[in-house]
């Protein structure tokens, strides 16, 4: 737990540096740009066509049965367009994800190592192919679980679970691989994945947690759909400044955690020829 927490303590010493504040604008204009296009032209054709779906199954009817028994009808009228923010939501936490990844990831790693680590070996045991591959299979599991859930994540008691779950495993998954990418061989990034698989999984968790916090923001009901805009923009922005944040903990944690490792091996390698000896 120690190293958990004194990484977290330089993670957030780190985000405070001007340079990584900075990481978080270009990721973030870039994502702001794409859905800007994207929503001015497909938002109103996709609501109309859920709508379309909707009168055409009787989808608003069953709809006001299931939320009236839990005193939340009124959330029908507005129902077409909160499913058409939430289906989009897992699109802009991926955009987010790619731009931090390959805008952010390669800086943090230059920043860290090069102020904390700086006689660490670059073995370069990681590779775009290996990091684009993890991202992609990791992504599609989280947004089918994303979709799965989907409905329970109307009752907020139940997204104050699922939302750090899934992100939790997501960051896990993604951000370990690419914070030893450059530093460890391939053989040192499946050791340190496999011996801190639990104090990377709990930084990917408290990570979830930080990542549920722009969610809150589509949890407004009419207010949100009318602010939508804003919204989107807002939650962009807090989605890349969590991935920034959880990339430098990763960073710290990984790179602290394959030094340690290194200690150990070559205290191993030096005892070796004295146990030989003494036998």
């Amino acid at each position: 737990m120690r190293p958990v927490l004194i990484a977290f303590g330089r993670a957030l010493l780190s985000q405070l540096h001007f340079r990584m504040l900075l990481l978080t604008v270009m990721p973030f204009v870039v994502s702001l740009v794409i859905w800007g296009v994207l929503l001015w032209l497909g938002l109103q054709p996709m609501i109309d066509w859920l709508h379309a779906w909707f009168t055409a199954n009787d989808g608003f009817g069953v709809a006001a049965n299931v939320l009236g028994w839990f005193n939340l009808g009124a959330i029908t009228s507005v129902l077409v367009p909160l499913i058409a923010m939430w289906v989009l939501l897992p699109l802009m936490i991926l955009t987010a994800l790619v731009f931090v990844g390959v805008l952010a990831m390669p800086m943090i790693v230059r920043h860290v190592g090069g102020r904390h680590y700086p006689d660490l070996d670059k073995r370069r045991g990681g590779s775009i192919a290996g990091s684009l591959w993890i991202a992609t299979y990791s992504f599609i599991v989280f947004a089918v679980l994303w979709l799965v859930t989907l409905p329970l994540s109307l009752f907020p008691p139940l997204t104050f679970v699922i939302q750090p779950v899934l992100w939790g495993w997501l960051t896990y998954k993604v951000m370990a691989y690419d914070a030893l990418a450059e530093h460890a061989d391939r053989q040192e990034i499946r050791d340190i994945m496999r011996i801190h698989r639990w104090p990377l999984l709990l930084i990917g968790a408290i990570g979830g947690a930080m990542g549920a916090a722009p969610t809150l923001l589509w949890l407004g009901g009419a207010l949100s759909v009318i602010l939508f805009p804003l919204l989107a923009a807002g939650a962009i922005w807090l989605y890349v400044l969590v991935f920034v944040f959880t990339g430098l903990w990763f960073q710290h944690y990984c790179l602290g955690a394959l030094a340690a490792h290194r200690a150990v091996g070559r205290a191993v390698v030096t005892d070796a020829p004295q146990m030989k000896d003494i036998n």
